[in-house]
């Protein structure tokens, strides 16, 4: 039994991911759905918001914690405070969830974040906060090697 499952990677896929934004223009729009895939991330459970799995470098709360898979990849989970960066994590999720250390090392998590327009809006205490995320799950896959 998997900690934390969520849709990310397995239901909702890069693919679909950038099919769906590639019809938003507008930023609005975008941030609509940012906050859709929020909604669509699961509340991580009390017991699992440990000081441990608490990143810092953002500005709402954020927890990103994974656990190894028989397959050699790594399952991640996390949640946080705010709407927008929750919706950003469960981005960061589809892109990395379930591949091993390996693959997620090779390349950037946030080339998806690029191909989805979401980069150039964010303020800069959401750019750092995602940046936060992104060193987040490159440290859990060295960790793994």
């Amino acid at each position: 039994m998997m900690l934390a499952p969520h849709p990310f990677g397995h239901d909702i896929t890069e693919a679909s991911l950038v099919e769906k934004f590639s019809a938003f223009r507008q930023w609005e729009d975008r941030y609509r759905q940012l906050v859709m895939l929020a909604k669509a991330l699961p509340p991580l459970d009390a017991a699992l918001k440990t000081p441990d799995i608490e990143l810092s470098g953002c500005e709402n709360r954020v927890w990103l914690g994974y656990e190894r898979l028989e397959n050699g990849g790594i399952h991640f989970y996390g949640d946080s405070e705010g709407r927008i960066v929750k919706g950003l994590l469960a981005v960061l999720l589809t892109a990395v969830e379930g591949k091993t250390p390996e693959a997620i090392l090779a390349r950037d998590p946030l080339t998806l974040f690029d191909t989805l327009q979401l980069r150039e809006q964010l303020s800069s205490s959401r750019a750092s906060g995602l940046a936060a995320l992104s060193q987040g799950v490159q440290d859990i896959a060295r960790r793994c090697l």
